[in-house]
């Protein structure tokens, strides 16, 4: 399959995909544990929207959002580990997929192109959450944040993906919703594509990314695929 807007680009084999914020919307798991955990501490619930763009950044930055705990705190690792115990009792409970990414999973079937995950979050949680979801077609490699020594931005891991697949690394496209996917994407020699539907966070703007392309929706993702 040609790729889309990328003259002389070679033909792309497979896709490969973040995990929070483009396959899947887990923020309302992530906020409801961080939510439980300032209950334990008699904290008041912090609202949905303002834990929101602080998802991709891992338990660190839920924390110092959630509870301005930073990891040099005194007791920044036992609330990290509380709340990552909280997360895993519910992370099933109200994430699913973002509308729109089955049908882009659908027509990449149909295209006869392989896809997988490459995420920073941890086996522990990744494992499950993808077999939980029960992801049809299933992917054809999931890279977890501990499968290999390094976690993105390093190009470790999507190394790691393309090798599993079988393909070249530049007949791949990574897909994410934060700096360090496209980071990792181009050192390891991938197209990327930002998805601007995802949590994006408060750093540099999606366009000063170095993306070779933003797109703002699953369906804007089929179309400049090709296979809406």
């Amino acid at each position: 399959m040609d790729a889309p807007d990328r003259p002389g680009a070679p033909a792309l084999q497979a896709v490969l995909f973040d995990l929070d914020g483009t396959l899947v919307d887990s923020a309302p798991d992530l906020a409801g544990a961080l939510n439980d955990l300032r209950a334990e501490l008699g904290l008041a619930p912090l609202a949905q929207a303002l834990l929101r763009p602080y998802v991709g950044t891992g338990a660190r930055g839920m924390l110092e959002r959630g509870l301005g705990l930073r990891p040099q705190d005194a007791d920044f690792v036992a609330r990290r580990d509380r709340f990552l115990d909280l997360y895993e009792a519910r992370m099933l409970w109200l994430t699913g997929l973002f509308p729109g990414i089955q049908a882009v999973l659908d027509g990449l079937a149909a295209a006869g192109l392989p896809w997988g995950v490459v995420t920073n979050k941890a086996t522990r949680f990744a494992e499950p959450l993808v077999r939980g979801l029960a992801l049809m077609p299933a992917p054809g490699v999931l890279v977890c944040g501990d499968t290999t020594p390094h976690a993105k931005p390093h190009p470790e891991p999507l190394w790691h993906a393309a090798r599993q697949l079988g393909v070249s690394p530049a007949q791949v496209l990574y897909v994410g919703d934060d700096l360090r996917d496209v980071q990792a994407g181009r050192a390891a020699g991938m197209a990327t594509v930002a998805a601007l539907w995802g949590y994006l966070g408060d750093g540099e703007p999606p366009v000063a990314w170095g993306a070779d392309a933003l797109v703002d929706s699953p369906q804007a993702l089929a179309s400049w695929l090709g296979i809406a």
